[in-house]
């Protein structure tokens, strides 16, 4: 066998041990989650943490879905509200300011564009303090806006939105439409949003899976045990699995694997419209 062959033999299966380690390393996780869900306290503690002990996963589940009067599934309706409502609302508010700083020409529409760009160097976090001192004042801490409204605003779907139309929405057609005499609300809504429609689901899964993933922005605005999200309820349920007769262990578990089951639809039903945006985003 010549030696540049053997060579390239070796780095093929150099290449497929990283990515076999790298998947393992990325599914693990997820297993031991699926595993440590099916146990009640006693497997958790006394068996292996990676292979099955005792079957309690359908007990686990009935426990929360009951456990203080039922307040996972409001947790769980909570989350979806805040997702849904602000991930559509984001993607709407983005489409329509990426489609203004491609399209239109306007004073500061250079210096706008710089700010959107720069404000990727602030933390969200960092905002989140701030945000809390301005809703304190005018009422909005502990409701459903104080979470909706940050939600809402994401710099960076405004910039992705942007490049989309650069890309999707030829100026040509826009100004036929304005010769025709349609409006610029007709055309946003008739034209811009079908041809943005990859551009825009992208926009949204992203702004939906930040949401559902998102843990200080409602631990620091939402007081109310009933306007929790999963993530900020789950905190709370491990905060006090020590202090609590009911061991609450095993439903932090099985409450983590069944909030993981809603994102992994919506990330399913939505792959094609993500495929396709990363497709056009390398493209461009």
């Amino acid at each position: 066998m010549p030696v540049g062959h053997r060579r390239s033999r070796s780095s093929q299966l150099l290449v497929l041990a990283g990515l076999a380690l790298f998947a393992l390393y990325s599914v693990a996780p997820v297993w031991w989650l699926i595993v440590s869900a099916t146990k009640d306290q006693q497997g958790l503690l006394y068996s292996n943490g990676l292979w099955f002990s005792d079957f309690h996963l359908f007990d686990n589940v009935k426990t929360v879905l009951t456990y203080n009067d039922g307040i996972f599934v409001r947790w769980l309706l909570n989350t979806l509200l805040y997702a849904g409502v602000g991930g559509f609302a984001c993607m709407l508010v983005s489409v329509a300011a990426g489609y203004a700083l491609s399209r239109f020409d306007f004073p500061g529409r250079r210096f706008g564009m710089a700010l959107v760009v720069g404000s990727f160097l602030l933390p969200g976090a960092l905002l989140t303090l701030p945000m809390y001192l301005l809703f304190t004042k005018i009422g909005l801490v502990d409701t459903a806006w104080a979470v909706l409204i940050p939600t809402v605003i994401s710099p960076f779907s405004v910039y992705l939105a942007k490049i989309y139309v650069d890309g999707a929405v030829p100026e040509e057609l826009i100004e036929a439409a304005r010769v025709d005499g349609a409006s610029e609300v007709r055309i946003f809504f008739t034209i811009v949003m079908r041809l943005m429609t990859t551009g825009a689901a992208t926009v949204f899964l992203l702004a939906f899976v930040h949401s559902w993933n998102g843990f200080f922005l409602p631990l620091t605005m939402l007081q109310g045990e009933d306007k929790w999200t999963l993530s900020v309820g789950l905190f709370a349920w491990n905060a006090k699995r020590a202090s609590t007769e009911v061991d609450l262990s095993a439903l932090v578990l099985t409450g983590a694997l069944l909030s993981v089951i809603p994102l992994a639809i919506f990330m399913i039903a939505m792959q094609r419209y993500w495929k396709s945006g990363v497709t056009l985003g390398a493209l461009k």
